[in-house]
């Protein structure tokens, strides 16, 4: 008689880490995607020679789950400059970080965004959370991140509105600055102590990596639950499987159907990345530039082939814009408008530049916002049988994401009555 494989649908970061996790210790498997690759919001794809990561993304070399779970040194990291370039008032100006790079202290500090205060200010925020402990962070009072900018930090509106607020609509995908104070503490630890960092080829080498572990046959691809009952898997064309457990590690909106609304699903947060070809790099930095006049479509933009030379071919730039929200159906009216601001940023050189794919992610990041953890972590566990994972039960991140997936393999092995080796 066969044993009955614990059933993870969802092949994303939870659902690989999950399942890595329980192969380690002996369990029979079987993950299930509905794409045609596993990764979920995590792929790379190879366009023209091109590395396209499914959207802007960048891995927190500092996230304490990513370095428990993933060989640096085999994804080649590249990291980003620290600090920023930002677009104000027709010309772009320079916000380094002075802990990391104390030479460039004077530019910084007279760039005419914000005032010393603001440099003051910003120096106590980041000795606060790098002096204290992430459970001490997030045992902190909870508020909206605007009000803990504005009414805790009392950074000046100007230091908010060109700088803080267009590098943190990036982080979160809203504008409004909505998102816990507590989860923006933890981030801003994070690039504290930390780089960003690209693979060198591509974000979607992390998803490569945690799939070496698992054999080929315990994964199914291009293969799209229909419904849940129990422990059984019904799968679209009508084949059942038989569970001894099953592990929901879909995004929210996904858990919410398959379980008819027993799991809540939290907002989600979307974003739309053009990615460009150019002969030449507009920037020759490795840093993020940042649109502080918060005026036109871009949020952000930023130059893999500046960080990791393999994202581009030889003798090409890779340029990757970023819009806060999606716009699917008016995909050829935003990239105008894009491009428009791009001619304006760069020059005329940008009509030179090839526009090489477009992502609209409309499920890009859970909304957390103010409190959205006041009860701590949600249960792995919803039923006898029943599991999940996903970032939305930790927080919107690579670390929240290989935690929940870890977590959840724990519950699970804990019930199957294994003692971990």
């Amino acid at each position: 008689m066969s044993v009955k494989p614990v059933v993870i649908i969802g092949a994303g970061l939870a659902g690989l880490s999950c399942t890595r996790h329980l192969v380690r210790q002996g369990v029979e498997v079987l993950l299930l995607e509905a794409q045609d690759d596993v990764g979920g919001r995590v792929r790379t794809d190879l366009v023209d020679g091109f590395r396209l990561d499914r959207g802007f993304q960048v891995l927190q070399t500092a996230y304490p789950e990513a370095k428990r779970q993933l060989d640096y040194t085999a994804l080649q990291l590249r990291n980003f400059e620290p600090g920023a370039l930002i677009r104000t008032n027709g010309k772009t100006v320079k916000m380094a970080d002075p802990w990391r790079r104390p030479t460039e202290i004077f530019s910084t500090a007279f760039n005419e965004i914000g005032g010393i205060a603001d440099r003051l200010r910003l120096a106590r925020l980041r000795w606060h959370v790098t002096q204290s402990t992430i459970e001490n962070l997030w045992a902190e009072p909870d508020s909206t991140t605007f009000d803990y900018l504005r009414k805790t930090c009392g950074f000046s509106t100007d230091m908010i509105e060109r700088f803080l607020r267009p590098w943190f609509a990036g982080v979160f995908f809203e504008r409004d600055l909505a998102t816990s104070s507590r989860f923006f503490r933890f981030i801003f630890r994070m690039f504290a102590v930390g780089d960003a960092a690209l693979p060198a080829d591509g974000m979607g080498a992390m998803t490569k990596q945690l799939t070496k572990e698992i054999p080929g046959n315990m994964c199914r691809l291009s293969t799209r639950v229909e419904s849940i009952d129990g422990r059984f898997v019904r799968i679209e064309g009508g084949e059942v499987v038989d569970a001894s457990a099953v592990v929901l590690a879909v995004e929210g909106p996904e858990a919410f159907r398959l379980t008819s609304g027993q799991i809540h699903s939290p907002d989600s947060r979307s974003t739309t990345c053009f990615y460009y070809a150019a002969p030449q790099p507009p920037i020759t930095e490795s840093l993020l530039v940042l649109n502080g006049d918060q005026s036109g479509p871009i949020n952000n933009l930023s130059v893999p082939s500046n960080i990791s030379p393999s994202y581009a071919p030889k003798g090409q730039a890779l340029i990757s814009v970023s819009v806060i929200g999606t716009k699917e159906n008016e995909s050829k009216e935003l990239e105008l408008e894009v491009r428009r601001q791009l001619r304006d940023w760069f020059g005329s050189d940008v009509d030179r530049w090839l526009n090489l794919r477009n992502y609209h992610i409309r499920h890009a990041l859970p909304a957390q916002p103010a409190h959205f953890r006041d009860g701590g972590s949600p249960n792995p566990k919803l039923a006898k049988g029943l599991y999940r994972c996903g970032d939305y039960c930790e927080t919107a991140s690579i670390h929240g994401a290989l935690l929940s997936g870890r977590h959840t393999a724990e519950a699970l092995l804990v019930d199957l009555g294994i003692r971990e080796s």
